[in-house]
């Protein structure tokens, strides 16, 4: 998928042109790898996020989880999650999934301060997330509230690559079956506590190297072969 890199090489080149913020600069500039680079030799950085609803005009991000994969290993030195502080209270149907109070919300740092660490995080990597749009989507509202800029980073998302997966082999996709837990026990991979955002991710990472040990069995998978954005 040598075009996405191609287009988001683009886009950030004529972001480039009017950002002045110095954070989103550092970002936008890092060179990415080539399509043909070979996973192996690519960081990628597996996110997941918590947030009050689906709407990123109306909803806010209530924490962030990440580790970081290289060499197609997971680093869990570099395993990283932050409480956002939310202004808002919070809705009692969202507190009863992931499981963060008002009081921790309260106690969280505020977006400004963690979207820089972010996005060094991110910077000249690839980002790796289940369903990734929405993490794309409050990023990208983000950005644009705090600097101006879009967010724009190469994506691989697991959501898509197991779609592709069932499609290849002509099965039907039934309710759940495209959902991480689900997907993780068809990888017979050990099962962890959803919604909370560093498993999360991590749950993501596991998931993603048995797809890419399946996609390339003789351990040469490529970029290519499994961005999806």
């Amino acid at each position: 998928m040598w075009r996405r890199l191609f287009s988001q090489e683009y886009l950030r080149r004529v972001a480039l042109r009017k950002v002045t913020s110095g954070v989103m600069r550092d970002f936008l500039s890092a060179p990415l790898p080539r399509s043909k680079t070979s996973c192996q030799e690519v960081e990628i950085v597996a996110l997941d996020m918590e947030t009050t609803g689906l709407d990123p005009e109306r909803d806010a991000i209530l924490s962030i989880g990440l580790v970081l994969i290289s060499g197609m290993s997971i680093k869990l030195n570099s395993a990283w999650q932050v409480y956002v502080r939310s202004a808002r209270r919070l809705p009692e149907e969202t507190v009863v999934i992931h499981g963060i109070t008002d009081d921790q919300s309260a106690r969280g740092q505020p977006l400004a301060s963690v979207l820089p660490v972010l996005l060094n995080a991110l910077a000249g990597r690839i980002l790796l997330a289940h369903n990734a749009s929405l993490e794309q989507r409050f990023l990208e509202r983000a950005c644009q509230d705090a600097y101006h800029a879009p967010f724009l980073v190469p994506t691989i998302d697991t959501q898509a690559l197991a779609r592709r997966s069932f499609e290849r082999r002509n099965e039907p996709i039934k309710s759940g079956d495209l959902r991480l837990f689900n997907l993780r026990a068809r990888y017979h991979l050990p099962r962890y506590q959803a919604h909370q955002a560093l498993s999360d991710a991590l749950a993501t990472a596991e998931l993603f190297l048995a797809m890419a040990a399946e996609i390339s069995p003789d351990k040469a998978c490529r970029l290519k072969d499994v961005l999806t954005r």
